[in-house]
């Protein structure tokens, strides 16, 4: 049995994403700049496949623009609101502790050139409070980003107070919603959010197509340089297949959300109450506000990297937090943020569960992570030290 619990990293993309996308590879493939007819094919299906999208979310065509992925959304957005601040001369921005790095590499680049930066803490449940917005907004705040639901503990925010709070102080509001769009209902009306990334691959669309919504009257700086493609926001060809499967992926999951949602979380309760059996483990998050497919525990006395390979053998492909920091030796900085200790953050495991999970495979992951865990504590010096009153338990 081969089970994926890896799906906040990336999802298998949907039978309707593929044959969305086959014409405009084989058939339809000419440049949707191009006069021709078989260009102006090209240029319908893109903005068909824009409109898709702009009824997902609640947005305007005009607001959509296609980027290679969330990273690059995130950029164009956050390096618009800086620019439009600073002609204000406003040059202070709030975001928090647990956002991408895609965000915070952006403002730490930002911070060098002079802006300051205000990060909220999450606090110990992964969750940003209002009142600390609220207490942190000066005269100077140009922009507000935070993330709608985050990629390694699957907390959501209270956006739509955030977003209230912005639009009452007339701050522009951004929100990297690469792990909500698709997975919970978004509205960018009803959240008065001024800017929203997201990426087609986390909602089973293909791999480097994304998108930025802008809310109309903001002038986005222009990352790439070139055509006039995407209204003169983004130059280069268009991904015109990639963006037809987005759009098809998007719609599929959006008509589907409340039977697929409801379902899911019931899989990842399930799922939290049967590792919370382990003994010296612990959730990380807030148990009801989060994104449905996540699990994110923490087990004392375990190395992460050893519990995926092991976990990889009895066939569950899994997580120890961000795919973009999978490379890095140090703990995650989420959890760091939310006041997990160094030695227990490593022994971090994401578990993100797709649409078609099943009961069966969410019953094995539990055995399966018992049984690792228990083994690699059965040789691990820390785990004697703490069994044996050397060191005191933490979890």
């Amino acid at each position: 049995m081969r089970i994926y619990a890896d799906n906040a990293a990336t999802t298998k993309m949907s039978r309707a994403a593929v044959e969305a996308m086959l014409p405009y590879l084989e058939e339809y493939y000419g440049n949707p700049s191009s006069l021709y007819s078989e260009g102006q094919k090209a240029k319908e299906a893109l903005e068909e496949a824009r409109e898709k999208i702009t009824r997902c979310i609640n947005a305007n065509a005009k607001e959509i623009i296609f980027t290679s992925g969330g990273s690059e959304a995130d950029n164009q957005a956050i390096l618009t609101a800086a620019a439009l601040g600073k002609k204000k001369g406003k040059t202070h921005i709030i975001s928090d502790t647990i956002e991408h790095h895609a965000v915070l590499h952006t403002l730490k680049k930002l911070e060098k050139e002079g802006f300051t930066v205000t990060y909220l803490p999450a606090h110990e449940n992964g969750i940003v409070r209002v009142e600390d917005l609220v207490n942190a907004i000066t005269g100077d705040t140009c922009l507000v980003t935070v993330m709608y639901a985050n990629n390694e503990i699957g907390t959501i925010q209270p956006i739509k107070e955030i977003g209230a709070v912005c639009r009452e102080k007339g701050i522009l509001f951004h929100t990297d919603a690469v792990q909500a769009v698709g997975h919970i209902p978004v509205d960018v009306e009803d959240a008065n959010i001024d800017m929203l990334s997201a990426s087609a691959h986390k909602f089973h669309g293909p791999k480097g197509v994304g998108f930025l919504y802008a809310r109309r009257g903001i002038r986005l700086e222009t990352l790439i340089e070139g055509g006039a493609q995407e209204r003169g926001h983004r130059a280069g060809t268009e991904n015109v297949p990639g963006i037809v499967a987005a759009a098809a992926a998007l719609e599929e999951a959006a008509g589907s959300l409340g039977e697929v949602s409801e379902r899911v979380q019931v899989l990842r309760d399930r799922l939290i109450e049967g590792l919370k059996k382990i003994p010296h483990s612990a959730l990380n998050g807030d148990p009801q506000k989060r994104v449905p497919s996540n699990v994110n525990f923490c087990f004392e006395g375990v190395e992460g990297e050893a519990l995926l390979l092991l976990l990889d053998d009895k066939g569950i492909m899994a997580s120890s937090g961000s795919a973009c920091t999978s490379g890095s030796l140090d703990p995650s900085h989420v959890l760091l943020a939310i006041g997990r200790v160094h030695d227990v953050a490593h022994g971090s495991l994401r578990l993100s569960l797709g649409d078609d999970a099943t009961e069966e495979e969410v019953d094995y992951i539990i055995k399966s992570v018992e049984e690792v865990v228990t083994y690699l504590r059965g040789f691990s010096p820390v785990w004697r030290d703490l069994v044996n009153g050397k060191s005191k338990f933490i979890l």
